[in-house]
């Protein structure tokens, strides 16, 4: 190229290019990689460059070159893309390569109000020296590529109208470890941090995008998910709508339990008028949903919750779908449908189901949740009871609507509400869980609130965290991970602020955690099991009776120590009641894996000194922040050994971890033969998590006749997954195949609302 070709640099000045320098910058970011060319990415970049180039232009060319050479022969140019970025956020951040010191990072981003001032209230410029020596910034080298853009897009601080970054990713990490630490005795903080420093840094702990953008900026929500309830009544209605535009301005995704409102054409006022039925609220709550941008990126998201047997149920169904018209559809809303027992025996032997509108039948929506029994009588009471409106419809014909709208928009989703309540850590008689949240993994007490400030209702939030399986290599390395998470999560209950009287209360009285895992999939293929043919069972099952075990006794110490949270009385773990006692005995069939830890030791100290946290564990789906970990997403398998994520940097390569040792040995998604390996696995999770699982169900249709997936196999894995006890079920994933490419290696996923992008990810 030619050599006297020009550079346009910040200042406006011009200067011929130098391409040693280039040259130079390339080399050192190649170095110790496999099967990367330093020619390459230079022929490829100059290509692309003119004369008077700006600087910034010339960088991302060079960055974007090498991860377009990114593939199944050549991985590792993710790791020298991401170097090359890392090196030109630097620059950007910093203007030079060298990150500054601590404590003088920390003081110019107070002044500029991007760091919260109480950083330099709480430690002094001796202990930020200190912390500085903990920080190790070469790890910045072991990112993706993939992950260094989603830190610069979702996580680093920064001015996201001028485009100008302030930070770069170890300060995040020891800042978050320093701001949830900070009201630790001093004498015993600054190991604290290390300790929590080293293992998010390192991937071993992984955490959720509010704690990863928020914690050390003066914003403090950091609870991914918010669950909200809403009452039969007006006033109910718009207390609801209030708290979903607070906590939605606040990037929190919404859970709404909107099953109590009554059925159209019900009566009001003692019959004064007719009531207008589910669709004008649930519209009201869609624009309180979508009225505020998350961090100026997209409208917020919700799943909005209702029973199987509502009066409107048919037409409740269908308000997704792409069918009829505006006025009978509410389609920026996703839905949970709430299923027990009951509803599946009508199913099974062919029966009816009975809809009635929740205000004609008193007392059977609380039973519903609290009382399966109880639900069960006043059930067969009211449909004998001729004289309650009511609509009889097959069973199978209902749950066929149910799953054809589930399988044609991907987004119905499923809750039993039974599993919820009998295999709890909560007494449903006293706190019974009504609904479950954006991404159906939270189980939590809710009560609807009659106003805004309303100390008598409670919305639940969940602060969430995860383990990274792939990063262990005995499971007695979680006992330390999990002590870590614990008391990192139960110090931002302190820290963050609470917008709204009945969500500080709720969190400040059962003080609910839920850690979850990433990088299942890793774990699986470094252990040669598979998803699909039960080799993994028995490892799933010691594996998180492990975690659960651990995050138990972390919990149960933090008690001795601070106290039980102060409504320890209405778990079952109150009673001496743990998750090995109440799981579907189905499991047992599928797994014969002994109890491996001391249950009776732990059942006696928490007994004695209580929790200090009501939940401790949920598996969330971990789109966004597995990324960041080079891991795969939750407990889900990859799609590919390379995706592409689309994102509004464009295409995001990720490649599996540990490529080139594991390539074999991973089982892709499309190459599972069906669901029925995945909800085993689920189920031996379910076992032990005491709130949810995102759990999906996938389906290729050209597996089957006419390219058509049958509803009987639709109804089969809905009927397996209740009877292995799994609490909820979320997306339903059908193959496309005009989205894979190059042999299934590479597939094209689209980055979505909800969870996957934006609101409760972690």
């Amino acid at each position: 190229m030619n050599s006297n070709m020009t550079v346009t640099k910040r200042s406006g000045e011009r200067e011929t290019i130098d391409l040693d320098k280039i040259h130079r910058v390339i080399e050192w970011a190649a170095k110790g990689l496999k099967n990367v060319s330093v020619s390459e990415v230079e022929l490829r970049s100059h290509l692309q460059f003119f004369d008077g180039i700006p600087t910034e232009a010339i960088h991302e060319t060079i960055i974007k070159a090498a991860a377009d050479l990114i593939s199944p022969d050549a991985p590792d140019y993710q790791f020298l893309a991401a170097r090359l970025a890392v090196f030109h956020l630097r620059k950007k951040a910093f203007g030079q390569f060298e990150p500054p010191k601590l404590v003088d990072q920390v003081t110019r981003l107070v002044e500029l109000d991007k760091y919260d001032k109480h950083i330099l209230e709480d430690y002094t410029s001796e202990e930020l020296t200190i912390l500085d020596g903990y920080i190790d910034h070469w790890r910045d080298m072991n990112f993706s590529y993939a992950a260094v853009k989603q830190l610069e897009g979702k996580y680093l601080v920064q001015n996201r109208v001028t485009n100008e970054i302030y930070e770069s990713a170890q300060f995040l990490y020891i800042l978050v470890a320093a701001c949830l630490f900070a009201r630790y005795p001093k004498d015993t903080r600054l190991d604290y941090i290390k300790r929590f420093y080293d293992a998010a840094s390192t991937f071993k702990i992984s955490l959720p995008t509010p704690i990863m953008a928020g914690v050390r900026t003066p914003t403090r929500q950091f609870s991914s998910c918010v669950l909200i309830e809403c009452d039969d009544s007006l006033d109910s209605i718009n207390a609801t709508a209030s708290s979903i535009v607070k906590y939605v301005s606040q990037r929190a995704g919404i859970g709404i339990n909107a099953g109590r409102i009554r059925a159209l054409g019900s009566p009001i006022r003692g019959g004064e008028a007719f009531h207008t039925g589910c669709l004008p609220f649930y519209k009201y709550f869609q624009t309180a949903v979508k009225s505020c941008s998350q961090g100026g990126v997209r409208g917020g998201a919700a799943t909005l919750f209702y029973p199987l047997w509502h009066l409107e149920v048919e037409s409740l169904l269908v308000l997704k779908n792409n069918r009829g018209v505006e006025d009978n559809r509410v389609r920026h809303l996703d839905y949970g449908v709430q299923l027990n027992k009951l509803m599946y025996q009508r199913l099974i032997k062919g029966q009816n189901i009975s809809l009635f509108s929740p205000s004609d039948v008193p007392g059977l929506y609380d039973a519903f949740f609290a009382d399966q029994d109880e639900f069960e009588r006043l059930y067969l009471q009211y449909e004998a009871d001729l004289s309650i409106r009511r609509k009889e419809i097959k069973a199978v014909e209902l749950f066929s609507l149910m799953m054809q709208e589930r399988a044609s928009t991907g987004r119905i989703y499923i809750q039993n509400v039974d599993h919820c309540n009998t295999h709890s850590p909560f007494d449903p008689q006293v706190a019974p869980i009504k609904q479950s949240n954006l991404c159906l993994e939270i189980a939590l007490p809710t009560k609807p609130l009659n106003n805004i400030d309303d100390p008598n209702g409670e919305i639940a939030l969940c602060t969430l965290s995860a383990l990274n399986l792939g990063a262990i290599k005995d499971l007695s390395e979680l006992e330390p991970l999990a002590d870590l998470a614990v008391r990192a999560l139960d110090n931002l209950l302190d820290y963050q602020d609470y917008p709204i009287i009945s969500a500080q209360l709720g969190s400040m009285n059962r003080r609910t955690l839920g850690i979850g895992v990433i990088n299942f999939a890793n774990y699986l293929a470094k252990n040669g099991m598979k998803y699909s043919d039960g080799s993994g069972n028995n490892l799933t099952h010691k594996t998180f009776e492990a975690i659960q075990f651990y995050l138990l006794k972390a919990s149960n110490n933090l008690a001795k120590e601070q106290g039980a949270c102060p409504l320890f009385n209405e778990t079952t773990y109150a009673q001496g009641i743990l998750p090995i006692d109440t799981y579907k005995r189905d499991l047992d069939k599928i797994c014969d894996e002994p109890l491996h830890m001391d249950w009776e030791g732990l059942r006696a100290n928490i007994k004695q000194h209580g929790l200090r946290n009501s939940t401790l564990s949920a598996l969330m789906p971990s789109e966004t922040s597995s990324q960041i970990s080079n891991a795969t997403n939750g407990i889900e398998p990859p799609r590919g050994l390379i995706s592409v994520k689309a994102s509004k940097d464009g295409q995001l390569k990720q490649v599996v971890p540990d490529f080139d040792e594991l390539k074999d040995k991973y089982e892709l998604l499309w190459n599972m033969p069906n669901n029925d390996g995945y909800l085993q696995l689920v189920g031996l999770m379910q076992k032990f998590v005491d709130q949810a699982i995102s759990s999906n169900t996938n389906y290729d249709p050209t597996r089957f006749d006419n390219q058509k997936v049958p509803m009987q196999t639709l109804l089969k894995d809905l009927l397996t997954a209740y009877k292995l006890g799994v609490k909820t079920l979320y997306y339903h994933n059908t193959r496309d195949g005009a989205s894979d490419q190059f042999d299934d290696i590479t597939v094209v996923e689209k980055e979505d609302d909800g969870c996957a992008s934006g609101a409760c990810k972690i």
